[in-house]
């Protein structure tokens, strides 16, 4: 028997501290708490990839979470393999009943495009964005850039509905 699970979705992009700060203020402000992870990434961005993994787990000690983190790894500007894994990935996920995030804050463009149109067909549970004012010292810790400056959006609840209403 299938158990159902939360999996949270999220993407590492040009900054290392943009997945971490927004997986941070999902901890602290949203309630949602993954039990696996999935980190999509760019082949160029792969030297900040450990980093990432080792700041999500010590997130997860200190929320005393116990997800699994898989990252995957695409080709540089592949969209295409990116978007098709994405919407397998929330297919699945959807299709088994586990409660699926995607956190848009950290991704290019492209990848966040990747991330969302499985969103919508699959009706995922939340899409996360952490909203910053400005970039300026943004290269920090979470809780070391002021929080006023900072706002996590849940684009479902913001919006009412589910993804596919929009």
């Amino acid at each position: 028997m299938w158990l159902s699970r939360n999996v949270f979705i999220t993407i590492l992009g040009r900054s290392a501290w943009s997945p971490v700060n927004s997986y941070n203020a999902v901890l602290r402000e949203s309630g949602f708490r993954p039990d696996v992870i999935h980190i999509f990434l760019e082949r160029a961005y792969e030297k900040d990839l450990d980093t990432v993994v080792a700041c999500f787990q010590i997130l997860n000690e200190s929320f005393d979470v116990g997800a699994e983190i898989f990252p995957e790894t695409v080709d540089d500007v592949d969209f295409r393999t990116a978007g098709r894994r994405i919407t397998e990935l929330v297919g699945q996920c959807k299709q088994g009943g586990d409660t699926v995030a995607i956190d848009i804050t950290p991704g290019r463009k492209s990848m966040v495009v990747s991330a969302l149109i499985p969103a919508v067909r699959h009706n995922v549970d939340h899409v996360f964005y952490l909203s910053i004012d400005s970039l300026e010292n943004a290269s920090k810790p979470y809780m070391m850039i002021p929080l006023p400056r900072q706002q996590l959006v849940d684009f479902n609840e913001a919006g009412g509905g589910d993804a596919g209403d929009r």
